[in-house]
C-alpha cells in the first residue's frame, strides 16, 4: 500500500535535471511544482538558477509546467514572471491537474514526468495517474504551516519505503551515481 508513494527517482534539486536525462526517457514535458521544489514557498522571485533550469528546458524542447494545488492568483504571478504554462487548484494527490496537463499537451503518461518536493500529493498523485515521478529535497527547511502536516507523514513513509527498498536513495541526476 506504501508503495504508492515511492518516487521513481529521488534527486537532490530539480537543477540537476537536464534536458539529457529527459530525453533519454523519452520526455518531453516536465510537471513541476510550485512552493520548495521550483522556488522557495516563502517568496515568489525565481533564484538565478531557477531561470537557467527552465531556459536550458525550454531550448532543448522541453516543456515545463508548473502544477500546484494553491490558487491560480499564486501561481499566475509567479508563472507569468517565469513565462511558463501552469494548472493551478490541481488537487493533488488526486488526478484532475494531471489529467488537464496530459489533454492540454496531447502527450502520453509516457512524456510526463513530475518534479515535487512532497510524497504525499506530488509523488503519490503522479503514480496514481501512472506518471513517472522524481521526489527532490525541499530548497527551504521550513515549509508553510498547512505543509508542516503533510512532512510529519512523510516522514514515516519515507522510513518505511527507504527500509524496504534499499535502492531508494538520494542521486546527483537521473542515472548517476548514488550521492556520497
Amino acid at each position: 500500500m506504501l508503495n504508492s508513494f515511492k518516487p521513481t527517482w529521488m534527486v537532490n534539486s530539480i537543477y540537476q535535471i537536464t534536458p539529457e536525462q529527459l530525453k533519454r526517457n523519452n520526455i518531453k514535458t516536465v510537471l513541476t511544482d510550485l512552493d520548495n521544489t521550483l522556488i522557495a514557498w516563502n517568496n515568489p522571485v525565481a533564484t538565478e538558477e531557477t531561470l537557467e533550469w527552465i531556459e536550458l528546458m525550454k531550448a532543448s524542447g522541453i516543456n515545463v509546467v508548473i502544477i500546484s494545488n494553491n490558487k491560480a492568483k499564486r501561481v499566475s504571478k509567479v508563472a507569468t514572471i517565469l513565462e511558463l504554462e501552469f494548472i493551478p487548484n490541481a488537487m493533488k494527490p488526486l488526478q484532475k491537474g494531471f489529467r488537464q496537463a496530459q489533454e492540454k499537451f496531447d502527450l502520453s503518461k509516457d512524456e510526463l514526468l513530475m518534479v515535487g518536493d512532497q510524497i504525499v500529493t506530488d509523488i503519490k498523485g503522479a503514480n496514481h495517474a501512472g506518471i513517472k515521478s522524481v521526489l527532490v529535497k525541499p530548497i527551504l527547511d521550513s515549509d508553510a504551516w498547512n505543509t508542516r502536516f503533510n512532512r510529519m507523514i512523510e516522514l514515516k513513509i519515507m522510513n518505511y519505503l527507504i527500509k524496504k527498498n534499499p535502492d531508494m536513495k538520494w542521486r546527483d541526476s537521473l542515472h548517476e551515481p548514488v550521492e556520497r
